[in-house]
């Protein structure tokens, strides 16, 4: 351990964020698929039960209506919401095209909740615009099969106000709002959005300043 030595300069500033809030509308779909307490339980009890859990096994009958409400993030008072992490991702993903390092940006860059969801804690900002509707997709899954998944989604059109807390030392007001911009064209949230970790996406999640 090093003494301070008296008269000493400090040279490391104190943080310096600040918040800044936009509205911003969907320009495409936004599909959501939470992972739910009942798919929790299901593979808990399945790996306590080891090699002999599919010995005999029955698949239960899918109630598609139950499913598609699982999928859906909601708070204690049944308030809508996106993630707010998904947000917060984008943007950091929107630094490979805007030349900013991403590891900077995660201690940079955050995205203030709304509430949170019961089940799982996940963070959440509210819907200010747009309903769920349930929407029936077909998805392939391990092994080339499919299989058919409810999911809500919500129409292009849908509004979310953000806000953003940001290192002002690393970034401007503008430079925050120009990666948002970003992030809703060139990354998107949700299902299906354009960078996908696992496809090209269907074009899904893309936002823009509401205007």
């Amino acid at each position: 351990m090093t003494k301070e030595k008296k008269g000493e300069p400090i040279t490391i500033s104190p943080p310096n964020f600040q918040t800044v809030e936009f509205t911003i509308e969907g320009t495409a779909p936004y599909v959501q698929n939470k992972f739910s307490n009942r798919e929790r339980d299901k593979m808990r009890k399945t790996q306590e039960a080891g090699s002999t859990s599919k010995k005999g096994k029955k698949r239960e009958p899918k109630d598609f209506q139950r499913c598609y409400e699982e999928a859906t993030h909601r708070t204690a008072d049944g308030q809508c919401g996106v993630p707010a992490p998904a947000f917060r991702n984008a943007m950091i993903d929107a630094c490979r095209m805007a030349g900013f390092q991403m590891t900077r940006a995660r201690m940079s860059v955050f995205i203030e909740p709304d509430g949170f969801d019961p089940d799982d804690g996940t963070p959440l900002v509210f819907f200010k615009k747009g309903e769920p509707q349930r929407f029936d997709s077909v998805v392939r899954i391990s092994m080339g099969s499919t299989d058919i998944r409810p999911r809500p989604i919500w129409e292009p059109g849908w509004e979310i106000d953000l806000r953003v807390k940001f290192d002002a030392d690393q970034f401007t007001k503008d430079d925050v709002a120009n990666l948002l911009l970003r992030a809703g064209e060139q990354v998107g949230v949700g299902e299906g959005r354009p960078f996908s970790k696992s496809s090209n996406g269907q074009g899904w999640g893309t936002f823009t300043f509401a205007r």
